[in-house]
């Protein structure tokens, strides 16, 4: 049995270099349908929902997007808001472009040197992103998001669990055709936060307006208002 007492920080292989791009869109499309059967995609919107409000040109960014599937996700909910998506890896933003076009500004980037050309965008959000950082990292991350949203941020991420360990890392291995869903799925949860984890750090970086609410399966959504 695993002990996930503290997280690991194992390096996941989709944060390796020189990954084939076919074995990084087969993993990209896995991850969709995963976010999708397990509610991921849903809390997403729900996150946007609590945050958003109705005028001109709103606009939405997400850092870490990977393939773009959550924002498809928040386009089928909300089509009339200004979508950018940031992510370091050109590969995941040549997919994102290729399967979803012109839904987004795609941006490869790393998120802390994105220029948005003197216009922050409302809401800042990312999803499975944060596990991948140590505590200072994020940190800087949250303190980053603040700074850079008029309105505020939200962030969809992983309860480090016992029992979502087993189960990803099961489920992965019988239906995944993904050495890097297979390899990874199971050591994002172990990288993964509790809810007092979550609160330190955002007392860390001085951020007070926030709810953080367990999501079903087993994630955190976590809301903050400027």
């Amino acid at each position: 049995m695993i002990n996930l007492k503290n997280r690991s920080f194992a390096k996941e292989l989709l944060d390796g270099d020189n990954i084939p791009f076919d074995d990084i869109k087969q993993n990209l499309k896995e991850l969709n349908v995963i976010n999708t059967l397990l509610g991921g995609h849903r809390i997403t919107i729900e996150g946007l929902k609590n945050i958003y409000y109705h005028k001109d040109l709103f606009h939405v960014c997400e850092i870490g997007c990977g393939g773009g599937d959550n924002i498809n996700a928040l386009v089928k909910w909300n089509s009339a808001i200004t979508y950018t998506g940031v992510d370091l890896k050109d590969s995941c933003i040549d997919f994102a472009k290729d399967q979803y076009g012109q839904l987004a500004n795609w941006i490869c980037s790393d998120y802390k040197l994105t220029n948005f050309e003197n216009s922050k965008p409302d809401v800042i959000f990312s999803s499975l992103f944060c596990h991948h950082f140590s505590e200072d990292e994020l940190i800087d991350m949250l303190k980053w998001k603040i700074e850079n949203c008029n309105i505020g941020f939200f962030i969809n991420d992983l309860q480090r669990n016992t029992l979502a360990f087993y189960l990803i890392k099961y489920l992965t291995k019988i239906f995944s055709k993904s050495y890097l869903v297979k390899n990874d799925a199971p050591l994002s949860v172990a990288r993964g936060f509790h809810k007092k984890e979550w609160i330190d750090i955002l007392k860390k970086a001085g951020i007070e307006n926030y709810t953080i609410k367990w999501k079903w399966a087993f994630r955190y959504l976590i809301v903050c208002k400027k």
